[in-house]
């Protein structure tokens, strides 16, 4: 079964590889796409249908049904903002839809904090091979297919 993978925010996406971070740069907790934002205050949104596995306000994870499960984490070392800057809109064990705002922040602030605005994108557990995405540079909306999933 494929499962589609919408991108969190809006902005251009660019590889794993790039991301100024070596756990996400080097998969070390699963393949994904990391998706360089636009700028100003924004909802960032649930990338599938599941349950709110894990809530941070920098950081989420979403699984399906399924038991796959998929990481946003908003920026890189934000955790160092405790919170400052991020408005949660829903609690650890909710249902959510694709496309529903989980969490509101501004990479804008995060860029004027010193962080990396970038968003990483990870297929927890998903093992080389299994997704399918688009090349760097592409452009998405927030809720827009980032890539598929097959498991």
């Amino acid at each position: 079964m494929t499962l589609a993978v919408h991108s969190p925010v809006a902005g251009t996406t660019i590889p794993l590889g790039e991301v100024p971070d070596p756990v996400f740069a080097q998969a070390m907790v699963g393949p994904g796409v990391a998706v360089r934002p636009e700028g100003g205050r924004a909802d960032a949104v649930a990338p599938i249908d599941g349950t709110v596995a894990t809530l941070h306000p920098h950081a989420f994870v979403v699984a399906a049904d399924d038991g796959r499960a998929v990481l946003v984490h908003l920026g890189i070392d934000t955790v160092k903002q405790q919170g400052e800057g991020f408005s949660l809109h829903v609690v650890q064990g909710e249902s959510v839809r694709a496309g529903q705002p989980v969490v509101s922040w501004d990479p804008d602030a995060v860029t004027a904090a010193g962080y990396s605005p970038v968003v990483p994108v990870i297929a927890l557990d998903a093992t080389d091979g299994t997704l399918t995405a688009p090349g760097p540079g592409a452009a998405v909306s927030a809720g827009d297919e980032l890539f598929t999933w097959s498991g």
